[in-house]
């Protein structure tokens, strides 16, 4: 309580608050008063508002106080002048409380945030019926609530390329932007770990579908997806749950002829995944500085495997796998070191039948 009124008294004054220094205050406070047998001392809500619409700046108004309460009791009032003061006093407190309230910052957040606006609503509402005490318990309660609801919700885009550009950037706020037959990219916007992993993996499963039926795609036509590229730039942290959740929607994938590649992890991400075994496991070839540059050796693939218009189609089930063909493939590459990948030196893995139009990754012997 405070604390709270601190604040907000700081916030209308234009002065910073160290909140760890008006706690020490309170609590050295509260160990000398011990000792003289004195009531818990702490910041009131009432009393600070009334102070402070008087125009108190220093503790010296305690005192005047003081002098004020002292001489009335010696007037000996009777009961009807002392409920007269007591209506009076209720009348201070509510004119004072009320030119606390900040009507202009609850319509600001009704127009940027009516999350915060329902938080503002609710805290308010409990402060007013029962009390600041558990108003500001509601208050956190809810805070929490609902950052753990966006922790475990976290937002995950599907990014498409940019016309003229090797930029990948949210289809849904570039409608320009394209994607790939065949290849999805993906970018997850908050930390792995264990309370979004289920929410993570639906949406990839969820995006497969709808990122195949989507109509602005580039590329050979293909029947199927057969790439997913994980964009892991916004991605802090990643947990033992998130590193099984990982291994199990590769394994899922697997199964369904379908690669994963990792494109920009961060150097504590890379480390996470190297030590957990889920780099060796995806392939470190498959590994990647850009997402321009796991696209276009995915395109590479994409188009190996698309029959030319002059030659028969040939099906997946009377032939080599397609996972088969890429493990074939890319057992003629040399493995890399995590600092290899991070520092973005990578064997050309396009073939020389490539398409003029694919760009090459960066070459082993390019200058740093």
């Amino acid at each position: 309580e405070s604390v709270g009124i601190a604040k907000a008294l700081a916030a209308k004054n234009g002065y910073e608050l160290d909140s760890n220094q008006e706690l020490f205050g309170l609590g050295v406070a509260n160990i000398f008063g011990s000792f003289f047998s004195a009531y818990p001392a702490t910041g009131s809500f009432s009393r600070s508002a009334v102070n402070h619409e008087s125009g108190a700046k220093t503790g010296l108004h305690v005192f005047i106080s003081y002098l004020i309460l002292i001489n009335r009791i010696s007037l000996q009032l009777t009961s009807l002048q002392c409920q007269f003061l007591l209506c009076a006093l209720a009348a201070i407190v509510v004119s004072a409380v009320i030119g606390l309230v900040d009507y202009e910052e609850a319509m600001f957040l009704w127009r940027v945030d009516k999350k915060d606006f329902f938080l503002w609503t609710v805290t308010s509402a409990t402060t007013l019926f029962f009390g600041i005490e558990i108003g500001v318990l509601v208050g956190v309660g809810f805070s929490l609530a609902f950052v753990i609801h966006e922790s475990a919700n976290p937002h995950i885009a599907v990014l498409g390329r940019l016309p003229g550009t090797t930029v990948y950037r949210n289809t849904q706020q570039y409608p320009e932007a394209y994607t790939y037959n065949g290849i999805v990219i993906v970018r997850i916007d908050a930390p792995i770990y264990f309370a979004n992993t289920s929410f993570i993996k639906d949406r990839l499963r969820e995006y497969e579908i709808t990122v195949d039926q989507c109509t602005s795609k580039r590329g050979p036509e293909v029947e199927r997806i057969s790439f997913v590229i994980l964009e892991m730039a916004p991605i802090t942290y990643v947990d033992s749950s998130a590193v099984q959740a990982l291994k199990e929607l590769y394994q899922e994938y697997k199964s369904r002829n379908i690669q994963i590649a990792i494109a920009n992890p961060n150097r504590d991400v890379l480390l996470t995944l190297s030590n957990s075994g889920f780099i060796d496991l995806v392939g470190k070839e498959w590994c990647f500085v850009r997402v321009h540059d796991a696209v276009q050796v995915c395109l590479q693939y994409v188009q190996s495997s698309t029959p030319s218009p002059k030659t028969p189609q040939v099906s997946l089930h009377n032939s080599t796998s397609f996972s088969e063909r890429l493990n074939e493939r890319l057992n003629r590459k040399d493995d890399l070191t995590a600092s290899e990948m991070e520092s973005g030196e990578r064997e050309r893995l396009l073939s020389t039948d490539a398409d003029p139009m694919v760009q090459p990754l960066l070459s082993r012997k390019s200058h740093k």
